[in-house]
């Protein structure tokens, strides 16, 4: 039976352990609340800027349509 010469480390056992799960458990997009668009869960979605109901991003169009439109 073949043995290995050397101990191996926390680090690779865990590293070969850990390979088998990333297939698994991949992150699933999801729809936002707010404007449907999909983004990855536990992130701040990336078209309008909310999350958890909470605006995070405010973006430069949306500030020059709003000033646009006040000043006509």
């Amino acid at each position: 039976m073949a043995v290995p010469k050397k101990k191996t480390s926390p680090s690779r056992r865990g590293l070969r352990r850990a390979g088998q799960h990333h297939k698994l458990y991949a992150a699933q997009p999801y729809s936002c609340p707010n404007c449907g668009a999909h983004s990855l869960p536990h992130t701040i979605c990336p078209s309008c800027g909310t999350y958890k109901g909470k605006e995070f991003i405010t973006f430069k169009a949306e500030e020059e349509e709003a000033t646009e439109a006040t000043e006509e």
